[in-house]
C-alpha cells in the first residue's frame, strides 16, 4: 500500500496546485475578497509537504526492494546497499522528475511560509506561477512518468542500478543540483508576479535577491561535486568534458550568475529592472532546456536517462508554454517598467553591466554548440562539438570576463573617475604582470590561454580582497565578506584550470609486475593484479607502489564487473597531496604477461574543486548577511 499511497499523495498535490493557482487568479481579479488571496499561502504549503511524503514513499519502496514497483523493479536489486537502494530512487527519469518535484513543492511552501517582504498582491501573483509551474509538472509525472506504477507479474529480483551511478555522489549530486535548477522557478515566478501586478520595483528585487542566491549556492555546489564525481568515476581523468548534459548544469549556472547581478543592482541602485525580469526568465529557460536534453532521448550521454521521446516532447510543450507565455508578457508589461536610475559608463553598474553581457555571450556560445549537433542531425547530418571548439570560443570570453571582474569591485556606484580607478588597480595590475613573467620562464612550454589564465588568476586573488583594504574587519558586512570569497574562489578555481591545462603530464604503458615507470615527479611500480570480490560486483585490483621524494604510497585501480545489470567499469585510484593528484587507471591485459596503465601527473588540480567550495561558502555568507539585514530592518 506504499505505492498506492504516495500515488495518491501526488494527485492530492496536483489538486492543491490547481486550487492554489485558481485562488491566485480570483484573488488578483477580485481584490475585494481577500479570504481568497488569504488561502494561497496555506495551500502551498500543504501542497510542498505532499510531495514531500511522495518522495518519502518512493524512498520507502526501494529501501524494502519492492519488486511489484516497475520503477524499483528496473533500477535496483535487493543486494544492492543502503544507501544506493536511497539514493537510487532518484538515480532513474521517473524518480528524479519526483524529486524535482518535491523540490519546486517544498520552494512554493517557502515563499508562501517566509516571504513577507513582497507586496501581498505582487507575493500572490508569485504563488500562482508557482502553482502553474508545479501543475505542468505533476500533469508529466501522473500521466507520462508515473514512478509508483505496478509491475504485474512481480519479478523476484530486480535488475540492478547503472554501476557508474553506484557511487556516493548519488546521493549528494542531483538533490544540490536540482535545488538549484527548480530554485530558479522562484526567480521565474517573481518575475511573472511582478509583471503582474506592475511592481518592478526595488522592493521586488530585494526581495527576490536570497532566492536567486540561495539557488545559484546550490547550483554551484551540484556543478561542482558533479564535476569532481564524474572526474574520479568514469576514468578518463578529465574535470570537464564539455558533455552536452554538464552543458545542460553549466548554462543555468551561467544565466543565474548574471542575474545574481543583476538583481544586485536592482535591488541596491534602482536600475537594470528590465534585465533583471529578462533574466529571471532565462534562467529558469536554461533551466527546462536542460530537463528537456536530459529526458528527451536525444543526447548519448553517461549522464543522459534513456528516455521515450514522447515524454521529451510532453517536456518540451510544458516549455513552450512557461517561457512563451512568460516571453509573452513580458513584451507585453515592458512598457509599464520605469527604466529606473541611469548610471555612468564607469561604474560598478557598468562593471556590472559588462560582466552580464559577457556572461550572456559565454551563455550563447555553450547553448550553440550543444543544440549544433542535434539541429544538424535533424537534417540528417551527423557531426559533434567538443572541447575544442567550445575551449576556443568561450575560452578568450571568459578571461575576458575574469579581467572585467577583478575591476569591477574595486569601481564606485553611480560615477568614476579613470585616474582614480587606475591607482586602485595599481596592485591587480603587478600581480597579474609577475605571475605572466614567473609562468612565462617556466621550464615547460605553455600555451597562451593557460598562460593568461594563470595571470589574470593572480591578479583577480588580489582584486578580490581589495575591497577589505583599509576597512574594520569586525566590522565588514557577511555579504562583504561573501563576496569576497566567491570572488577569491573564481581566482582559485582559475588557477586549477590553468594549471591543469598546461602542466598535466600523461603516460599509457603496459608494465609486468615488478616493473615500473616514470610520471612527472613519480615513479609508479605494478607489483601485481589480484581479484577482489563484493557483495555486488568483483573487479581485478592492480597494487600499484607509487614513489616521490617525500614518501611513498599505495594505489589499487580496479576494473570492475557488475552482474545485475552487467557492466565492466574502471575505477581509478588517486593519490592527493598538496601540489596536485596522480590518477591511475587500469586497463586490458595485452597478451604477453603485461598489462596496461594510463597515469596523469596533475599539478594543482584540486585548486579547480577547492574554488568551487569557496564561490559556494562566499554566496552562503552573503546569503546569511542578506538575511541578516533584512531581520534587523524588520525589527527596526
Amino acid at each position: 500500500m506504499i505505492a498506492e499511497a504516495g500515488l495518491a499523495a501526488l494527485w492530492i498535490a496536483a489538486a492543491l496546485a490547481a486550487l492554489q493557482l485558481a485562488l491566485a487568479a480570483l484573488g488578483l481579479v477580485r481584490p475585494a475578497a481577500p479570504e481568497l488571496s488569504a488561502a494561497v499561502r496555506p495551500v502551498a504549503i500543504v501542497q510542498g509537504v505532499l510531495a514531500a511524503a511522495a518522495m518519502l514513499l518512493l524512498i520507502a519502496v526501494f529501501q524494502q526492494s519492492d519488486m511489484s514497483v516497475k520503477l524499483v523493479a528496473e533500477n535496483s536489486h535487493s543486494a544492492k546497499p543502503w544507501i544506493y537502494k536511497i539514493a537510487g530512487a532518484w538515480g532513474n527519469h521517473e524518480g528524479s522528475m519526483l524529486l524535482w518535484v518535491t523540490i519546486l513543492g517544498l520552494a512554493g511552501g517557502a515563499v508562501a511560509l517566509f516571504e513577507r517582504q513582497l507586496d501581498e498582491r505582487t507575493a500572490i501573483a508569485t504563488l500562482g506561477a508557482q502553482a502553474a509551474i508545479a501543475l505542468g509538472f505533476y500533469a508529466f509525472l501522473l500521466l507520462a512518468s508515473n514512478p509508483f506504477a505496478r509491475l504485474y507479474p512481480a519479478p523476484t529480483e530486480g535488475a540492478g542500478l547503472n554501476p557508474l551511478l553506484q557511487d556516493p555522489g548519488l546521493a549528494f549530486h542531483p538533490p544540490t543540483l536540482y535545488a538549484g535548477y527548480v530554485g530558479l522557478s522562484v526567480a521565474f515566478s517573481f518575475a511573472v508576479g511582478a509583471l503582474v501586478t506592475r511592481d518592478v520595483e526595488r522592493e521586488f528585487a530585494r526581495a527576490m535577491r536570497p532566492w536567486v542566491l540561495g539557488a545559484w549556492i546550490f547550483l554551484t555546489i551540484g556543478i561542482t561535486a558533479g564535476s569532481y564525481w564524474a572526474y574520479y568515476e568514469l576514468g578518463w581523468g578529465g574535470w570537464w568534458f564539455w558533455d552536452p548534459v554538464e552543458n545542460a548544469s553549466l548554462m543555468p549556472w551561467l544565466a543565474a550568475t548574471a542575474l545574481l547581478h543583476s538583481v544586485t543592482v536592482l535591488a541596491t541602485r534602482d536600475g537594470l529592472r528590465a534585465w533583471t525580469v529578462m533574466l529571471a526568465v532565462v534562467a529558469f529557460s536554461m533551466s527546462m532546456i536542460g530537463t528537456f536534453l536530459v529526458r528527451s532521448g536525444i543526447l548519448t550521454s553517461v549522464h543522459a536517462f534513456a528516455v521515450d521521446p514522447r515524454r521529451g516532447a510532453f517536456i518540451l510543450a510544458l516549455l513552450a508554454i512557461y517561457i512563451g507565455g512568460a516571453l509573452t508578457l513580458f513584451a507585453l508589461r515592458v512598457g509599464t517598467v520605469r527604466q529606473g536610475r541611469t548610471f555612468e559608463l564607469v561604474s560598478r553598474e557598468g562593471g556590472l553591466v559588462a560582466n552580464n553581457l559577457l556572461l550572456s555571450v559565454i551563455l550563447g556560445i555553450v547553448l550553440i554548440g550543444t543544440l549544433y549537433p542535434i539541429v544538424a542531425a535533424g537534417f540528417g547530418v551527423q557531426l559533434s562539438v567538443g572541447p575544442p571548439f567550445f575551449n576556443k570560443a568561450a575560452g578568450p570570453i571568459a578571461l575576458l570576463l575574469v579581467a572585467i571582474m577583478g575591476v569591477g569591485p574595486l569601481l564606485r556606484w553611480r560615477r568614476d573617475d579613470l585616474s582614480a580607478l587606475a591607482e586602485r588597480i595599481t596592485w591587480p595590475l603587478v600581480a597579474t604582470g609577475v605571475a605572466f613573467v614567473v609562468a612565462l620562464l617556466a621550464a615547460m612550454p605553455i600555451g597562451v590561454l593557460p598562460l593568461l589564465g594563470l595571470s589574470l588568476a593572480a591578479g583577480l586573488a588580489v582584486a578580490s580582497v581589495a575591497p577589505l583594504w583599509g576597512r574594520n574587519l569586525r566590522r565588514t558586512p557577511l555579504f562583504t565578506w561573501g563576496m569576497v570569497i566567491a570572488h577569491l574562489g573564481i581566482a582559485v578555481s582559475l588557477a586549477g584550470m590553468a594549471c591543469d591545462a598546461a602542466f598535466t603530464a600523461e603516460r599509457l604503458v603496459a608494465l609486468a609486475p615488478g616493473q615500473a615507470t616514470r610520471v612527472g615527479p613519480w615513479r609508479v611500480t605494478l607489483d601485481g593484479i589480484s581479484p577482489v570480490v563484493a557483495d555486488n560486483w568483483s573487479a581485478l585490483q592492480a597494487r600499484l607502489t607509487v614513489e616521490r621524494d617525500e614518501g611513498v604510497r599505495r594505489l589499487y585501480p580496479q576494473s570492475r564487473t557488475f552482474s545485475d545489470p552487467p557492466t565492466t567499469t574502471s575505477e581509478s585510484a588517486i593519490a592527493t597531496v598538496a601540489d596536485g593528484q596522480l590518477y591511475t587507471v587500469l586497463g586490458q591485459p595485452d597478451g604477453q604477461g603485461r598489462w596496461q596503465l594510463r597515469l596523469w601527473w596533475k599539478p594543482f588540480v584540486t585548486l579547480i574543486w577547492a574554488g568551487g567550495a569557496l564561490i559556494a561558502l562566499g554566496g552562503a555568507l552573503s546569503l546569511a548577511g542578506r538575511l541578516m539585514r533584512r531581520r534587523q530592518e524588520a525589527v527596526a
